[in-house]
Parts: structure tokens; C-alpha cells; sequence
């Protein structure tokens, strides 16, 4: 279990990755050991997994982001579908769903017509999926991490 201190350590990680250990434990008055230590703890607790970078897609040019429900033909179609799937990089996230799809994925593209020719010619065009149901998205008003 984490602690507050362990939460308010995760709360100013996940805002700024790059703060340093000194300014955390001088906010919180405590040593910047301290917060070394349980920084460490939780990374080997698998709580914390890295840091990463934001980037602006649209700003990089990939103006259209889209959800795709994916129907597999057969259950045990998943792991190779999933393989296939990751092999693409407009590929973002995938989730294995329960309800109407058995595949979930956000692809992130920079036109409708990249959009289309990779539905068309790379996603469609695997042989364990029988069909799939596309959403573009309009805008993303909420983006965030999970509370802690």
C-alpha cells in the first residue's frame, strides 16, 4: 500500500516528470533520500513504470485520431490479430474488450485518406478479423491520468 506521502510524491511525478527529488522533499519537508527511497520502492512495486514525454500529435501532423471495434472471426484468433496489429505504428493502444468487440484500438493517422487506405489495405486485409466499426474522433476535452 502507498502512503499520502507516496501519493503526493506519484500526484507531482505523473504532472512533471523532469522535478527534481530535492524540490518534492523540500515541498513536503523531508529529505531528498526520502524521496528517493520511495521513488524506488515504488518503481520495483511495478507502481511506477518510467517516464515519458508528451507529444502533440497534431502538431507532428496527425490530425486524425479514430476508434476501431474490431469483431474477430474466432476467440483463439486474438494473439495473432494482436500481432499483426501491433506491427502497424498508426496503431496506438489496443484493448481486449468483452461486449460486441473482442479488439478495441485507437489509430492515429494524418489524413482521412491514410485513414482509409490502412482500414482498407492493412487492417481489414487481416484474415482473422471479420469486421470492424469505426469512430473518428472530433476532439479529446479530457486527457488524463488515473487520480491518485
Amino acid at each position: 500500500m502507498i502512503d499520502n506521502l507516496d501519493k503526493i510524491i506519484l500526484r507531482t511525478l505523473m504532472d512533471n516528470a523532469r522535478v527534481s527529488y530535492a524540490e518534492i522533499a523540500k515541498a513536503n519537508q523531508v529529505s531528498p533520500a526520502t524521496i528517493h527511497v520511495r521513488v524506488e520502492k515504488m518503481r520495483k512495486a511495478g507502481i511506477i513504470k518510467g517516464a515519458k514525454l508528451k507529444v502533440d500529435a497534431r502538431r507532428l501532423g496527425y490530425d486524425v485520431t479514430c476508434f476501431i471495434g474490431i469483431i474477430l472471426k474466432q476467440a483463439g484468433d486474438y494473439p495473432r490479430t494482436l500481432a499483426r496489429l501491433e506491427a502497424l505504428p498508426e496503431v496506438t493502444e489496443a484493448f481486449y474488450t468483452t461486449g460486441q468487440y473482442s479488439i478495441f484500438i485507437k489509430v492515429m493517422v494524418r489524413s482521412i485518406d491514410d485513414l482509409q487506405q490502412l482500414l482498407i489495405e492493412r487492417i481489414q486485409a487481416i484474415d482473422e478479423i471479420q469486421s470492424t466499426d469505426t469512430l473518428i474522433s472530433l476532439q479529446n476535452p479530457i486527457a488524463r491520468d488515473v487520480a491518485v
